[in-house]
């Protein structure tokens, strides 16, 4: 192979993106000179020099090992077909070095590529390109501080599908231009209205990740659900089913409607045809965090729709009302459960809690639930994943009991050594980005989040004296890592991170209570590598379901949660501890006592459990391990997941489009 054509393999192989979750071809490509991670691969293969490509094309075994990589992408390529299911989201987490995401729904939807590339699911996606991503996060004096960079698609891996599509607004047209990103197999494509065509506030309407004000939200969602719908059929995908991952592309659903009503169907007519191919999850479980826009923006921008389609601009405002909603809004959620032939909430707790809340809603009645999980591959750790790989065999990263069943045969030595691994993995990167030193043989505890007010970072902080006691303890030493970002716009999150990092300063903290800034997948990768303890204490029933305990699970460290979410069916009293909920009247009084709870928790029981032995990791906590993996590992899996979408709703969906 001649070193140009060596250049267009790697560029071949960095473009797949398997490499994130495959190994041998994230060998390669950390094998590139200059490549140190921190950018997307692309990167590096670009700044190859003549000589460098020609040392690499001289290298029989490395090119041994590319033209195996891109056979193998090739021969994957050849076996998939045209998607039938496209799968709408306004963020993924595929990369920390493909930054495009927020937090735990682009992470979610991330991991739901990855796993429908893994079980051969003809599946698609759509998001948008944001060109300043989300931000990037400092501390200074005590706070958070923001800082956006900016972002070219080709430099994180993205192909230029020659296209584009137009989106109609209140007053004008927008356009957009459609890139792709393969995650494997699954194409994402991602729409960009930073073009000359456009003005200058519409250039901007893909700028960051939720940014702006009302308008610019409700501009960004109807580029992704109408501009997303168009860029389907630019593409040739006929994408019979489609999934709305929260209601912020739920305005794909005027652009379906309004196919069916060109065609010369009545309002109430395109909408019972659409309903088969539509299927919609939610992710709150509070009202709060449903999308709504005010009725006067929304009508400026659905009054076109309304008018195209001979009908009063009420009637299609109807389309988005929830009874409950005071003032009345334009609920995005109503919006698509009405439309939607089939939805789910994330676990069963929040499907139960979902019902409830949209209990006003057509269809509110009718939501399921499909608790989440994580793509394993990207997140056990590697040494972790080998020793999987030997002793469970097959199946294990996809859920599979029989493998999982097999976890008693890695004994108690690897076991400790395995976790003192990902301890020292984490003090490396700790000490890279703090003055900090953390122990790998101590007990670690973990938190790693959104700092939204729900997810009460600073509980344990009701009762300082008792956290003091803890941390003071030089016999059974326990430290505790936090990380974590608040929204720009969210000053009470943004109180509750200074609030940590103040402790984490002060003499209580003996140096044993961090914060580590700048969260992403990089530094979450490491914590759940390194946590022994994973610690989740939201306010119940407000955490949908979350996944990061499930990482942390898969890595061998145990949750101490509330129970909510996905904990709430999966913890069984041997592979973890529930922290005691309150029933006290007052917001206060809960917090105090369910601080107390999760003190008293962690001291009688985790960290006696821990040193049970007089040494870290003692058989008793060796065992609960095991009995954390046999139990949690054929349920937290994205494979399960993805398995059950396709089981309970994409191939009944696509059976219901089929026979109408």
């Amino acid at each position: 192979m001649d070193a140009r054509a060596l250049r267009e393999s790697l560029f071949t192989l960095a473009r797949d993106h398997r490499w994130i979750w495959h190994a041998p071809n994230r060998a390669i490509l950390d094998d590139l000179p200059g490549h140190d991670g921190k950018a997307h691969p692309v990167v590096a293969i670009a700044g190859l020099s003549d000589d460098q490509l020609d040392a690499l094309a001289g290298d029989i075994a490395f090119v041994d090992r590319v033209v195996e990589a891109t056979r193998a992408g090739a021969e994957a390529r050849d076996r998939s077909r045209d998607p039938d299911v496209a799968y709408f989201s306004p963020e993924f987490g595929i990369s920390d070095v493909i930054p495009q995401y927020s937090g735990g729904l682009g992470i979610l939807a991330g991991d739901h590529l990855k796993a429908a590339d893994d079980l051969g699911v003809a599946l698609c996606a759509v998001g948008l390109f944001y060109r300043g991503g989300f931000f990037r996060q400092s501390v200074v004096e005590g706070g958070q501080r923001e800082r956006y960079e900016s972002y070219e698609p080709t430099e994180l891996g993205c192909t230029d599908t020659g296209l584009g599509v137009t989106i109609p607004m209140a007053d004008r047209e927008v356009h957009a231009h459609v890139w792709q990103l393969d995650v494997g197999t699954v194409p994402l494509l991602l729409l960009d209205t930073d073009l000359p065509a456009n003005a200058p506030a519409d250039r901007a309407i893909t700028d960051r990740l939720y940014s702006g004000d009302r308008r610019h939200r409700l501009e960004q969602e109807l580029v992704l659900g109408v501009g997303g719908s168009r860029a389907l059929d630019a593409m040739g995908w006929a994408c019979p089913v489609r999934h709305l991952n929260e209601g912020h592309a739920g305005f794909l659903i005027l652009d379906l409607l309004d196919r069916r009503i060109a065609a010369g169907a009545t309002l109430a007519e395109a909408r019972e045809a659409i309903r088969p191919g539509l299927v919609f999850t939610t992710h709150t479980p509070v009202p709060a965090g449903i999308d709504r826009f005010e009725i006067d923006l929304a009508t400026a921008h659905l009054a076109p729709w309304a008018e195209r389609w001979g009908v009063p601009v009420a009637e299609v405002l109807a389309l988005g009302a929830d009874p409950t909603d005071r003032p009345a809004a334009f609920n995005m959620a109503a919006f698509c459960l009405t439309a939607a032939g089939r939805a789910n909430g994330v676990s069963k707790l929040h499907g139960a809690v979902s019902r409830e809340l949209f209990a006003q809603v057509d269809g509110g009645s009718a939501i399921g639930s499909i608790t989440n999980g994580v793509h394993a591959r990207t997140w056990v750790m590697p040494r972790l994943q080998d020793a999987f790989d030997d002793t469970l065999g097959d199946g294990w990263e996809n859920g599979a009991p029989d493998a999982w069943a097999r976890v008693d045969r890695i004994d108690d030595d690897a076991v400790r050594s395995l976790r003192r691994a990902g301890g020292e993995d984490l003090a490396a990167l700790v000490a890279r980005r703090t003055d900090a030193v953390i122990d790998p043989d101590a007990l670690i505890v973990g938190f790693a989040r959104r700092f939204a007010t729900y997810k009460r970072a600073t509980l344990l902080l009701r009762h300082p004296d008792a956290l003091a006691a803890l941390l003071g303890d030089d016999d059974r030493p326990v430290q505790f890592v936090f990380a974590g970002k608040a929204h720009p716009a969210d000053d009470d999150g943004k109180a509750l991170l200074t609030e940590i990092v103040r402790f984490a300063a002060s003499a209580d903290a003996r140096g044993r209570f961090l914060f580590l800034p700048d969260y992403d997948i990089a530094v979450a990768r490491a914590m759940y590598a390194g946590c022994d303890v994973w610690l989740n204490n939201p306010v119940r029933p407000h955490e949908a379901s979350g996944t990061s305990g499930e990482k942390s699970a898969l890595n061998g460290g145990l949750n101490c949660s509330i129970s909510d979410g996905w904990w709430d069916e999966m913890a069984d009293g041997r592979n973890g501890w529930t922290i005691p909920v309150s029933d006290a009247r007052t917001d206060a009084a809960r917090d105090r006592e369910e601080s107390a709870n999760a003190l008293a928790l962690l001291g009688d029981e985790i960290i006696a459990e821990y040193y049970a032995d007089g040494a870290p990791w003692s058989a008793a906590w060796l065992a609960r391990v095991r009995d954390n993996w046999r139990s949690l590992g054929p349920r937290v899996t994205a494979g399960r997941m993805v398995g059950d979408y396709w089981a309970q709703l994409y191939a009944p969906a696509l059976d219901d489009v089929a026979s109408p």
